[in-house]
């Protein structure tokens, strides 16, 4: 029998990131759909981003992407975010669009431009020391289009001088997450294609080298669960980049593609213990480092939401991580070890099925509510004016996000 107050106690607890490109307009290679009210400034993104912590109760950070949110005084930045009522959070980095990097970033053949792209990266190291952030998220687009266009060896022992010098770089309370990608944009090789080529790079180096798992970038079938559920198990499973894929890198709003899917991940955080502690440890993302315990994985959305309502593509997404993750505290642990040991092969999967089926959207209801909250955020932020408020005072120009 599950302890629902435990549940509760639980979701309480739960932080989930938001990104901040998801607030300025994006869209895809073909057209970005301006909107009205989006953000013009880091500052402006930030503010939105608070938005959607005030009506979910669990959305305390925002990640940063580099240049995107350039500023001169990061340390005013992080001020501006703290009187928001949130935090700085991961620090993406950028080594894919500048045209020096046709050929690759830190994996280029042209020595000047690899140091290029990794004097960018220790930049955002700085930048986590001045905002306070743990969490430096690489993702890199090197690779190659035509067989024999490079040398394939070559360019990962690339990779690995360019990550072991970030690497060193890192404060002790710091640590970077490696993204991969199976394709897109290099077609015939991707210098960081997969968990398994990520994770070899990172237990090399040591512990502050962890494995990010985006959810959209596998190839079609591709159990994620079991990848989630090996990278705890050995320890290095730093975080999620959370979104919904129906054909490729879609970046649509998680849960939205498979809801069941995004349950079967839930379920394997929490049976090996990443749901235990946040990125810094204890029961919050930036505890001190005495405090930490458990896995420490971060829970971050990366979308670009390009028809929908920024703010209100956020509150979703974030309130599908959560159902997705109540129904995976729901499950009888006990009960369903008991039938797997015994070979119920009908009987476990029944359990399981019963916690993915059962209507948590009044628990999640009771929980906001015992929160202060709204039960309904996505009605209390259309009530709060907030979205007519900026369209008003935003004028004169519009920030740009992801694919702008």
């Amino acid at each position: 029998m599950v302890d629902t107050s435990a549940v509760k106690q639980a979701l309480r607890r739960q932080h989930i990131e938001t990104p901040s490109w998801a607030y300025g307009n994006s869209g895809t290679r073909f057209k970005v759909f301006a909107q009205q009210g989006v953000p013009r400034t880091p500052q402006e993104k930030i503010e939105d981003a608070a938005q959607v912590h005030k009506y979910t109760g669990v959305a305390p950070s925002v990640a940063l992407h580099i240049p995107w949110d350039k500023v001169d005084d990061y340390a005013a930045l992080a001020a501006h975010a703290k009187e928001q009522g949130v935090r700085i959070g991961a620090i993406n980095s950028n080594v894919f669009q500048d045209d020096d990097y046709m050929l690759g970033s830190v994996t280029n053949p042209d020595p000047a431009i690899r140091r290029k792209a990794l004097d960018h990266l220790l930049e955002c190291v700085d930048i986590m020391d001045l905002t306070g952030s743990r969490d430096l998220k690489l993702w890199f687009s090197d690779g190659t289009n035509y067989p024999g266009q490079d040398d394939i060896r070559t360019r990962q022992d690339r990779m690995a001088e360019a990550l072991a010098a970030v690497y060193e770089r890192l404060g002790d309370d710091q640590r970077f997450l490696l993204e991969y990608k199976l394709f897109e944009p290099a077609f015939y090789t991707t210098d960081v294609p997969d968990w398994g080529t990520s994770y070899a790079h990172c237990i090399k180096l040591g512990p502050k080298a962890q494995v990010v798992v985006d959810t959209g970038h596998h190839a079609p079938g591709t159990n994620i669960e079991f990848i989630v559920a090996f990278l705890l198990r050995e320890g290095k499973l730093g975080g999620f980049d959370f979104n919904s894929r129906f054909y490729a890198d879609d970046d649509l709003m998680v849960g939205a593609a498979d809801p069941f899917q995004l349950f079967r991940i839930m379920y394997e955080v929490v049976r090996g213990g990443g749901y235990d502690a946040y990125p810094g440890g204890g029961t919050t993302p930036h505890a001190p480092r005495q405090e930490r315990g458990g896995a420490g994985v971060a829970f971050m959305l990366d979308q670009c939401h390009n028809i929908e309502p920024k703010i209100q593509g956020q509150i979703r997404s974030v309130m599908n991580v959560q159902e997705a993750t109540a129904k995976a505290l729901l499950v009888d642990r006990d009960a369903l070890h008991a039938a797997q040991d015994s070979g119920d092969v009908l009987g476990a999967n029944e359990i399981f099925m019963d916690a993915y089926n059962t209507d948590v959207r009044p628990l999640l209801a009771e929980v906001r509510d015992e929160m202060g909250l709204n039960p309904d955020p996505i009605a209390a932020y259309k009530a709060s004016g907030y979205f007519d408020k900026v369209v008003a005072e935003r004028k004169g120009g519009q920030a740009a996000g992801w694919g702008a």
